[in-house]
């Protein structure tokens, strides 16, 4: 059989995506053989995955799928080395269908992904062919799903994403997917960790505790030294700590305070009402920080997301939250082109 001539090349570049100078090459080694050479380009195109694998992937993009009736949500985040590539149809095409592929067969994590089948390859065989082709490593680093009554979510540049799910009746389902994107585009700016200071763990709101405290007096010292009032010392962080018994000897300590002062009885009620309110503000801060629903809300900062998921509807309660960020957690390597120059010069 004859080696590469332009009709075999077009086809193979066609069925195989790589380059044409590597179809020429797969093609003449082959004598033409249009299977032998794309099974010459896998191994060859495996054999350039390998060597890229160990090259930091740290950029890409991340993408969210929800289906056409609001109940399923799937975000994946996919990794490249360089930004120009996450730019790139081909990788975001790969991501798409990546997306779509996770969602289809229920995939809820990386290692399910990695398990999986797709295009009639397993998945990493599949990765790495688009290696080869793309010219990066990348690497399908996260996936994640939510189900519920009504789910939205919400790509900030493909740097941030953010998905939500939700139960509520039947007839607030269109205004839930509508408050539910905007509750995510305030979650990826805001980066609360979970919904509700309920989800807090103990040793995390006892570790923060002690870190709020230890980084107001340090504020305080530099506030000695100024001569400028100091900040409260909140004794709490979080509305879970706050328990009947540390609010009523909050109220009975400020009484006496009052008292000490020569208060009128008549008017004490009022003033410890009043401070009250700032006290569990000031011994909340974790709450402010960390909890979606206790956070102000970015849209109308009259009211905490709590609030306004109320105001939209009584019935809206939010029963899933995930949010990735795109390469958190990778140590991306350093380079000092400087230095490597003057090495590579001898200097």
């Amino acid at each position: 059989m004859a080696g590469a001539t332009p009709k075999l090349i077009k086809e193979l570049r066609e069925k195989s995506g790589a380059g044409m100078l590597d179809c020429k090459k797969a093609l003449n080694e082959c004598d033409g053989n249009i299977e032998e050479s794309i099974k010459f380009l896998r191994e060859a195109g495996l054999s350039k995955a390998a060597k890229k694998s160990s090259n930091v992937a740290a950029e890409g993009i991340i993408t969210i799928l929800v289906n056409d009736d609001n109940t399923k949500a799937t975000m994946t985040e996919v990794n490249s080395q360089t930004d120009f590539v996450a730019k790139n149809d081909q990788f975001l095409a790969l991501t798409n269908g990546i997306t779509a592929h996770a969602q289809a067969n229920n995939i809820t994590d990386a290692e399910g992904l990695a398990a999986s089948t797709i295009e009639g390859q397993d998945f990493p065989t599949y990765l790495n062919e688009k290696i080869a082709v793309i010219g990066e490593n990348l690497v399908a680093r996260k996936v994640a799903a939510v189900e519920g009554t009504v789910v939205n979510g919400y790509v900030h540049l493909g740097k941030v994403g953010v998905m939500l799910a939700a139960s509520c009746d039947d007839a607030a389902k269109e205004k839930t997917a509508d408050l539910l994107k905007k509750v995510a585009m305030h979650a990826a700016s805001m980066k609360p960790t979970v919904i509700s200071y309920k989800d807090f763990t103990a040793d995390f709101v006892e570790s923060e505790n002690k870190a709020f405290i230890a980084d107001i007096e340090k504020e305080n010292e530099e506030l000695v030294r100024l001569g400028k009032p100091l900040k409260n010392i909140p004794e709490f962080v979080s509305a879970c700590q706050l328990t009947d018994e540390a609010i009523a000897a909050a109220e009975a300590a400020m009484k006496e305070e009052l008292i000490a002062q020569g208060k009128p009885e008549k008017i004490i009620g009022n003033i410890v009402k009043g401070k009250i309110g700032r006290w569990i503000e000031d011994n909340t801060q974790l709450d402010r920080t960390n909890a979606l629903l206790s956070q102000t809300y970015v849209m109308d900062d009259s009211m905490t997301v709590e609030q306004a998921i109320k105001a939209c509807d009584a019935s809206i309660e939010l029963t899933s939250y995930v949010r990735f960020e795109l390469g958190e957690g990778i140590e991306k390597k350093e380079e000092d082109f400087a230095a490597e120059v003057a090495a590579q010069m001898g200097q």
